[in-house]
């Protein structure tokens, strides 16, 4: 049975038919995977600073601009020939430090407003950080995983897309609150499907 998908591959497929001018661009321009992996950092840490200031809109359209940084850090790796071991472990440190960044400036603005959401945000996090490690620890077991319903992508897609959404006056955040859950409950629910799945590789070997 095929896995579902939180995000539609068609969509998956749109976003980077959009990009692909960029791409090419930086590819044709030789530019370094690590200055753009940086560059997504600089993006994620402003979001940061804008959800801190209530700036919903302008989070969400840095949040865009640092996912697509994401990708296109590792297509100009593999279409410049500039893949190392050093590049992957360089690249997913950065992306965890871009994913906290993010969520303690959305922390922030509702920690000084007094909310629980900053509990669920905490829940998000860890759930976040558990789907990375589960994968990681595969790695080490030498089982490739790659299975779940709330990942990365889908993290980053979420967080803007209620970001977004919950700039527009009158929603009083509702869509980014529903973001927020969701993360909070599906990258917790990933992070046990990815349990299951490993621990049925390991029962074949």
């Amino acid at each position: 049975m095929a896995e579902f998908k939180l995000l539609n591959k068609h969509l998956v497929k749109a976003f980077l038919m959009v990009i692909e001018p960029l791409a090419r661009v930086f590819i044709n321009l030789k530019v370094h995977p690590h200055v753009v992996t940086f560059t997504g950092l600089i993006f994620s840490i402003l979001a940061a600073l804008s959800f801190v200031y209530g700036k919903f809109f302008s989070a969400g359209v840095l949040i865009i601009l640092a996912g697509i940084c994401d990708v296109l850090d590792g297509r100009l790796a593999r279409e410049t020939n500039t893949l190392s071991k050093f590049g992957a472990l360089f690249d997913s440190t950065i992306d965890r430090y871009s994913e906290v960044l993010i969520f303690l400036g959305l922390s922030s603005y509702f920690l000084v407003r007094g909310s629980y959401l900053v509990l669920i945000i905490i829940f998000a996090i860890a759930g976040s950080f558990m789907v990375s490690y589960t994968r990681a620890r595969a790695e080490g077991l030498g089982i490739e995983c790659k299975v779940g319903i709330m990942q990365r992508q889908e993290r980053i897609t979420f967080l803007a897309a209620g970001a977004i959404l919950g700039s527009i006056p009158g929603t009083s955040n509702l869509f980014l609150l529903l973001s927020i859950w969701t993360i909070a409950i599906f990258a917790n629910i990933t992070v046990i499907q990815r349990i299951i799945y490993i621990n049925r590789q390991l029962e074949k070997v």
